[in-house]
């Protein structure tokens, strides 16, 4: 189950974290394949801001909990809860905006979920 977590926590951060600074470098989304009209029902004209959050929240805190869980510190549990809360969250508003679930959608949700309940079961709340 550690290493679930570690792996689950590591793809999250990386895919976060290299989207959201290729979302920077392209603001059009092109590098991505994402189409202008995603952002028709959001406060954003392009794609810029969003990478900005992807990259530095999302991509962020898993990294933080990826490298704590790497080092087996006494919060790295309490970590992978957030950067799960934290994926959850960004995939939630993201339906919320654009309108349309698509399959990455799923597959990062579902993700956020497995750490935390992977997390939670780690820390010792409940057992499966």
């Amino acid at each position: 189950m550690k290493t679930l977590l570690f792996i689950l926590l590591c793809f999250i951060a990386i895919t976060a974290t290299v989207s959201g600074i290729l979302m920077i470098s392209q603001p059009d989304g092109s590098i991505l394949n994402l189409k202008p009209e995603l952002l028709s029902g959001s406060p954003f004209s392009n794609y810029l801001v969003p990478g900005i959050l992807l990259a530095c929240i999302v991509g962020a805190v898993n990294l933080v909990a990826a490298f704590l869980n790497m080092m087996r510190h006494r919060h790295r549990y309490n970590a992978a809860i957030a950067g799960g809360a934290v994926i959850i969250t960004w995939i939630l508003v993201q339906v919320m905006m654009i309108g349309t679930i698509h399959w990455l959608h799923i597959l990062y949700f579902s993700a956020g979920a497995l750490v935390i309940l992977g997390a939670y079961q780690l820390k010792g709340r409940w057992a499966v």
